[in-house]
């Protein structure tokens, strides 16, 4: 008989393990990586994680002697008073109403980005990306002063085009059911072409030979946008949509405020301007918590309804 040798090997390690010299080595070659990294992790930590320890005053009748813990707990006090309150509706509407009409203009970023891919003229493209990108770089303080200034009802050239076609002037910064489309319409004069930037970025990565084989098969330009152009870039249009979705609640606070007037504060006062006017105004902290709670909630529903929504329908959501 043959003797049998039994040879007694170690079990290979497992690739995934977190211990195996190649993980240790691709650990230490990314350590310059990791430094970069950091900054921006502590960033998040400190202004980000950390204050959300506060959200807690929400839940409680807060007061600067108590402190955050000290202060007694009252559970959904708050949330239930501004339900109850004869603003809540208002708000809410008043947000809504800007916020919607807001999401009518979100084709528009995308018909100029196909306009300019489409440009023959390579210097006005140029020439219209340089215009339409400007007034992004303005700040809201400085556009709200030019607004002004617009549309004074003395000074104003809006006015003056209207008196020189025979109307009467107007004081449309007065009038409250104006300021929704000036809220609106300033919004999309500043961002228009700004986010008109990421869709011409997408409309680069669409093969050209897509567009050279319907070119041949006699297809003209608005056939070879709609079958081509935008099938090729519904990934970013449905992501950008999924996000602007998440923020319906969310309308600008700085640019409302500074509109504001005595005149239009009906249409103009919303759930970011009645959130800062409690809280750092009248000092009522909890309340205020309680409210911008209760908006971010709404906002995250809305964000995680519209991605599911999406990834069902179009298999293309955030997660």
């Amino acid at each position: 008989m043959r003797n049998s040798s039994v040879s007694l090997r170690s079990p290979p390690a497992l690739s995934g393990g977190l211990n195996t010299p190649t993980h240790l080595k691709r650990f230490r070659s990314s350590i310059p990586l990791y430094i970069f990294l950091l900054p921006a992790v502590v960033y998040l930590l400190l202004l980000s994680y950390q204050p959300m320890y506060g959200v807690q005053i929400a839940f409680r009748d807060y007061s600067l002697g108590a402190g955050i813990t000290g202060s007694p707990w009252v559970g959904l006090k708050h949330f239930i008073t501004f339900f109850e309150s004869p603003r809540f509706l208002h708000l809410v509407q008043n947000t809504l109403t800007i916020t919607a009409l807001s999401l009518l203009t979100f084709p528009l970023p995308i018909l100029l980005a196909i306009g300019i891919n489409y440009c023959t003229s390579r210097r006005l493209a140029k020439v219209v990306q340089m215009i339409s990108y400007a007034p992004h770089f303005i700040s809201t303080v400085v556009l709200v002063g030019m607004l002004t200034i617009f549309l004074s009802p003395s000074i104003g050239f809006v006015n003056t085009l209207l008196e020189m076609a025979g109307f009467d002037r107007v004081n449309f910064l007065m009038i409250p059911e104006n300021f929704k489309f000036i809220y609106v319409g300033s919004d999309l004069w500043q961002h228009l072409g700004w986010n008109s930037v990421l869709y011409i970025g997408a409309l680069a990565s669409v093969s050209p030979e897509l567009h050279e084989a319907a070119t041949v098969d006699g297809a003209s330009i608005w056939k070879r946008i709609w079958h081509i152009d935008l099938p090729g870039i519904s990934p970013t249009i449905i992501i950008m949509l999924i996000m602007n979705l998440g923020f319906m609640m969310s309308v600008g606070f700085q640019k409302a405020f500074l509109l504001q007037n005595s005149g239009n504060i009906v249409s103009s006062e919303i759930i970011s301007t009645y959130v800062y006017k409690i809280g750092l105004v009248q000092s009522n902290f909890s309340y205020s918590t309680a409210i911008d709670l209760f908006n971010t909630a709404i906002n995250i529903v809305l964000l995680l309804t519209a991605n599911a929504i999406c990834r069902k329908t179009t298999e293309t959501s955030l997660f």
